[in-house]
């Protein structure tokens, strides 16, 4: 097993408890966005956070009752924290009532996850690309006299598991989103145009742009309809 990071923190937390099972499950994530208004670029930044859930499983006379707590912690996470977060679980389970859908544990296994390699992590530079592309929006934005608002964000997220069966696992899921919104000049027409991507290699930003432009003159086809039953 790794001696340094979150995998590090799930096994010293798993090893604390004393319940009659348990599960930890530690999520790193990490996460980029860019925001703009009036065709300009107006923030961007990165966070990173780390988030530990232990599962306590306690076996009694009338059945098995489960404790669930989860809260962010640091990776320096003092034994002190760590200790604390697996009694309050501890504590939730015993005074659960018992789970009429309980079920032994997980067993091991053979998985081709990589246990130990580092969490996957995502920085501004996903959307070097995308950035690039979103500059000459702008550009054609004003030349067409329009504005663009917006946002774009991606999250990568590692989440390990490890039970007290002896089962590990991990899972690396990026997930990242745009959403455009174009004005006219006299801000009375509005398009908004949304897209889901994985790591924005599949964003292309000027058939985003043709399909706005488009629902702007859509837009420009106005019926004024008085008050009343339709």
């Amino acid at each position: 097993m790794t001696d340094h990071g979150i995998q590090q923190l799930v096994e010293r937390a798993l090893s604390l408890s004393g319940a009659d099972g348990c599960i930890v499950l530690g999520e790193q994530l990490s996460s980029a966005n860019l925001r703009w208004a009036d065709n300009n670029l107006t923030t961007n930044g990165e966070s990173r956070s780390i988030k530990l859930t232990v599962v306590s499983v306690l076996h009694t006379p009338d059945g098995d009752t489960c404790g669930v707590v989860s809260r962010p912690i640091p990776l320096s996470g003092s034994a002190a924290e760590l200790a604390e977060l697996v009694a309050d679980s501890e504590q939730a389970a015993r005074t659960a009532a018992p789970a009429d859908d309980a079920a032994e544990l997980v067993p091991p296994y053979p998985v081709e996850d990589d246990w130990d390699a580092p969490p996957a992590a995502t920085g501004i530079e996903v959307f070097a690309d995308f950035a690039t592309a979103l500059g000459a929006a702008f550009e054609q934005a004003r030349a067409d006299g329009q504005l663009l608002y917006g946002y774009a964000e991606h999250e990568l997220s590692s989440v390990f598991l490890a039970s007290s069966t002896g089962l590990r696992r991990r899972h690396d899921q990026p997930t990242g989103r745009v959403e455009l919104n174009a004005k006219s000049a006299d801000r009375q027409r509005s398009a908004w145009l949304g897209q889901h991507t994985r790591d924005f290699t599949d964003v292309v930003v000027p058939d985003l742009m043709a399909e706005l432009r488009q629902r702007l003159d859509w837009a420009a086809n106005r019926i004024e309809l008085p008050a009343g039953r339709y």
